[in-house]
């Protein structure tokens, strides 16, 4: 089985994959947060910071792109290949109300006839191999079997299916008839992703789909770090994993502030580790204060006991 990290926009960036894969070991690849190209062929000092030559790291990240242009979505692969690249992802799953609403992410699942367009275009002259992350539909699970009709057209390296719709976002149960649905009729290879928070949820959606050879992992390993290392992470650990963040941060963001903000997004996930932790979770959102945050955290991690991660809510 491979492992595939899920690209989390403000939680898995450059520093974070390159810390996490220090610390805790068995991720196979790490998908980059969605690289979003406009008409001005060119990136932004961001874009630039989070696209690094690929052989300037010591892991395996595919970039994804996110566009509703062909032309778009050519450009940015081509930047990606003179970067070393050598694969890119297309998001269709996005379900951000300001992405869907300008015809990206899986806002592209409304018009089929659009995206069977793009995809022609984009297949037919990309110059790396595409792979692509889909939600089932906008708003019925049962839009689902015409979408994957117009996917199987189309030599994907990779599919990989968030067995929602777009409407749900993150809440309500995963629909795994439909992913078996895709499981028994999809022409493309296909990667499953959705609420995964420990190692036996993966051994029980490899039972039930044994065909797959891969399963991709967000927020449910942002919570663990460790899920998928030979040993779980203590708190000792976890706490030198953040502390080896915030000080990235710092030096990345030129002060506390922004470095703090970014953590606060991570520990929001996290935190479901600690039993009893809702008092210091409060103190942690509110506090803006560098010495009272270091506080807080080690008050986590030296008096919080850790709940193991099949028993997180």
């Amino acid at each position: 089985m491979r492992y595939d990290f899920a690209p989390m926009e403000g939680l898995t960036d450059s520093i974070y994959r390159r810390i996490h894969h220090r610390f805790f070991p068995g991720v196979d690849r790490y998908i980059m947060p969605f690289l979003s190209p406009t008409v001005h062929r060119s990136l932004t000092h961001k874009e630039d910071r989070e696209l690094p030559f690929a052989d300037k790291e010591d892991f395996v990240a595919v970039p994804q792109i996110l566009t509703k242009s062909a032309e778009d979505f050519l450009w940015a692969a081509q930047v990606c290949a003179d970067r070393g690249y050598r694969e890119v992802n297309l998001n269709l799953g996005c379900p951000s109300g300001t992405v869907v609403s300008k015809g990206k992410g899986s806002g592209m699942l409304s018009d089929l006839a659009g995206l069977d367009a793009f995809l022609e275009e984009i297949f037919s002259r990309c110059v790396l191999p595409i792979s692509v992350k889909t939600r089932l539909g906008l708003t019925q699970p049962e839009e689902f079997p015409a979408i994957l009709e117009i996917f199987n057209r189309y030599p994907m390296v990779e599919l990989t299916v968030h067995p929602r719709v777009r409407k749900q976002f993150y809440d309500g149960d995963v629909n795994l008839e439909m992913f078996r649905y895709a499981h028994e009729n999809s022409r493309n290879p296909l990667c499953y992703n959705g609420d995964l928070k420990s190692k036996a949820d993966i051994e029980k959606i490899a039972r039930q789909f044994p065909q797959i050879n891969a399963v991709m992992l967000g927020r449910g390993l942002v919570a663990d770090p460790s899920m998928l290392s030979q040993e779980p992470a203590d708190a000792a650990k976890l706490e030198a994993f953040m502390n080896e963040l915030l000080e990235n941060y710092m030096e990345a963001f030129g002060g506390s502030r922004n470095a703090m903000f970014r953590l606060k997004e991570n520990w929001h996930f996290l935190i479901t580790r600690f039993s009893g932790a809702e008092k210091l979770w409060k103190r942690l959102r509110k506090t803006t204060d560098l010495g009272e945050y270091k506080a807080v955290c080690g008050e986590i991690f030296h008096t919080l006991p850790l709940i193991s991660p099949e028993n997180v809510e």
